[in-house]
Parts: C-alpha cells; structure tokens; sequence
C-alpha cells in the first residue's frame, strides 16, 4: 500500500517550521550561549547562510525527484551507485534518530524543571508517545503538528516582544567576543546548527504532499527563512536579557529570559517548549521511518520495513525509529548527541550538494532551479565548501561514533540483499 497524499503548502510549511524551531532554540539555546557568548546571533546568522545553501540544492532535487528517503534517491540518480547511496541514506536516518533522541532530553529538562522526575524517562516516554501518533497517520500528525508550530512560533515571538517591553538596564554587548574568540563561535555553529536541521526532512514527504514538485521547494524555502529572523531575534533578546554566562546554566533557558518581564506568569515559556520540542520529535520521527520506508522500497534495507498498514503509515520502520531512538535517549547526554547528529548531516549535505552538480548538465524538468552562474550551481559548490569546512571541525572520537554507526549500517545492506 502507497503512503497517502494529505498535506497541502500551508501543512507542509508548518511542518518545516515546526521542526526548525523546535529542534534547536528550546533545547539548545544554552548550550550554544556557553560557546559563543554574547556572539550567539552570528552563530545563528551563520548555520542559515550554510542551510540556505544546501536547502536551494534540496528544493531542485525535490522537484527533480519527489520521493521518500531523499537523499538516498538524489544520489542514486546521480552517481547510479547504490552503496554509497545507501551509506548517505543511512547516516541521515541514523542521524534523524539521533536528533530525535537530543530534543527528546531538551523537551524532558522543561518537564522535569515544572513537574519533577526523571529525565531520561521522560524522554523515553515522549518518544514513544509520538511513535503511537506518527502510527495512526499523517493527517493526524500533520493536525497535532499545526497546532503545536503555531504555539512554538508564538513562544519566541514572546520573548522578542518582552525583550522590546522591557529592555535591561545594562544589555548585553553583542558584538563582545567569546574568551575563545572565534574558535568559540565555529564551535557554537557545530552545535546550534542542529536548531536548523529538519528542513531537508520536508524532501522525505513527497510522497505524502500533494503537488510535491511545486509545495516541496516553496515550503522548504519559506520555512527556512521564517526560522532564521525568529532564531536572530531570540538569540540578540536572550543574550540581552539575562547575559550567555545564565543563558548556558539554565535547564529553561527562554523560561528564565522572560522571567523579569513576565515574572510568576514566565513558566508559559515552559509549556510553550513542551510542545516545541514534543511537536519536533514527533516530526524527526516522521522523517526517520520515511527515510527507513524509502530506502527498503529501494531494496537497500530489509523488506519488511516497508510495510504499511491499513492507517497508510509504515509501522515496522515506525517502531524500528522509536526503539533505536529511546534507547539512545539513556545516553543523556545532549551536546555529544546532537554534535553526533549534525557530524551525519553535514555528510550528507555535502553529498546532496554534489548530486546537484552531477545531474546539472542533464536534461531534465526542472519544475524549480537553484541559482546558476553560466549554468554553474554555485550555491550547490558553496554548499559542499561550507559542509567540509564544518566537517574538520568535529573531533575524533565523533569521527570514530560515526564510522561504527556506517558498519552497523552496511549489516543491514548486506542483509536485504540475501
């Protein structure tokens, strides 16, 4: 059975923006504070020029080749050679897991920082939670998704509005650099660049959106830039109001930066980033079992992953993502897991990047094209340049995780091919 065509540009846009917003400046904003310092706004600033290029490189491709598991398709098509497409593919669902698993424990330090309890628990729990609307269809998730990137959005724009009502005595200087200077800044870009990551999974719904090859490039894009004004404000505002130093400290970091503007009614912050950061894991979820779906469908993993069921959804990928992300949720360590995430991305942009160069000289219907020089892609090369270049800045060890996680994968290739 077919995945169903539900979503229309306004879902499909929701969706991406959901998933931006939700997957870094909730959950990550403090640790992102602690590494650039008061610099904050240029490491964002700097991920969406790095985003923007490669998301141009997906909204061609999208249209090209409207299919689930993306990435796996656009280099398949451009190379015509499967293993290393399937690695590319695999990294990214690993990857997706991975970024689930690190908004899962941002979304669990806002429950526990109101409620009480155990963080690792109650990320698992989420997890979980999701799952079982994800299994029930993406019409229904595209509804619960709508709902809760409309309240996300409102969220930061709260902050920015507190942060023009009440200006602090003393603001923060913003162009002040980190005591590591620019070696703090490119390190806070590994991090926060997770907070835009989830863009490129709006490609994995082509097959649930309708009139992909015209909505996929426009929600990709006008998600991309909705995120980018609303992450630069909120990040000049927190550091303004309360200084990256309390920024970095902080289990509810946004909670703390509206406090003295709001004071006891500041805890809405909270429950506004429990469905930030619910709503985006719900999203990852999505994107995982579809790239799982996709890439069985192409007879790179086993059969039985793309299995759907009477509710059009494919439950056995659906579990697989839930199982693997839980379990790495007991890692409870956010900043490893979400550097670990953005490491595969990286890797697979950078592959996206080139397949879009590859199939430039092709002749083929274009429904949307990137900027050309001379018929030269050039953001698609710019794309790749900035992709390395974030690449050798990830440490060993992380290099080491991400091998052993491309072995694993090359089990499962090896399976579905007996």
């Amino acid at each position: 059975m077919a995945l169903k065509r539900e979503l229309g540009l306004v879902s499909t846009i929701l969706y991406g923006v959901g998933i931006i917003l939700g997957a870094g400046i909730y959950a990550l904003i403090g640790v992102g504070a602690g590494l650039a310092g008061n610099m904050l706004w240029l490491a964002f600033l700097v991920s969406a020029i790095i985003a923007i290029f490669t998301g141009l490189s997906y909204a061609e491709l999208s249209s090209l080749f409207p299919k689930a598991a993306a990435e796996y398709h656009y280099t398949k098509k451009a190379f015509g050679f499967e293993t290393f497409s399937f690695a590319i593919g695999w990294i990214l669902v690993v990857g997706t897991v991975i970024a689930a698993s690190t908004v899962s424990l941002g979304f669990a330090g806002y429950f526990v920082n109101m409620f009480g309890g155990d963080k690792v628990i109650v990320a698992a729990g989420l997890i979980f939670l999701m799952s079982a609307l994800n299994y029930v269809g993406i019409r229904e998730s595209a509804k619960f998704n709508n709902f809760a990137s409309i309240i996300e959005a409102s969220g930061l724009i709260l902050v920015v509005v507190v942060w023009f009502l009440f200006p602090p005595e003393v603001p923060g200087d913003l162009l002040q650099l980190p005591e590591t200077g620019i070696a703090g800044i490119m390190g806070a870009i590994g991090v926060i660049f997770f907070a835009y990551i989830g863009f490129e999974n709006i490609a994995n719904l082509a097959e649930e959106v309708k009139d992909s090859r015209r909505n996929i490039p426009l929600a990709l894009i006008i998600s991309l830039v909705i995120s980018t004004v609303l992450y630069i404000l909120v990040s000049m505002a927190a550091v303004s109001e309360v200084g990256s130093q309390a920024l970095s400290e902080s289990d509810a970091p946004l909670t703390m930066v509206v406090t003295r503007g709001l004071g006891e009614y500041a805890s809405i912050l909270s429950v506004i980033a429990l469905f930030a950061t619910g709503n985006t894991v719900l999203i990852f979820l999505i994107a995982a079992s579809r790239i799982l779906y996709g890439m069985s469908k192409g007879k790179s993993l086993p059969a039985f992953l793309s299995k759907t069921d009477s509710h059009g959804t494919p439950m056995y990928a659906i579990l697989a993502a839930a199982i693997a992300a839980s379990v790495i949720a007991f890692s409870g360590d956010i900043k490893t897991i979400a550097q670990l995430t953005d490491l595969g991305v990286f890797i697979a942009y950078a592959a996206v990047n080139a397949a879009l160069i590859a199939l430039a000289g092709r002749k083929l219907k274009r429904p949307f094209t990137s900027p050309r020089l001379f018929g030269i892609p050039v953001l698609a090369w710019f794309g790749i340049a900035s992709s390395l270049f974030m690449l050798i800045t990830f440490e060993l060890n992380l290099w080491l995780l991400e091998i052993a996680i491309i072995l694993v994968g090359f089990i499962f290739f090896t399976l579905s091919k007996k």
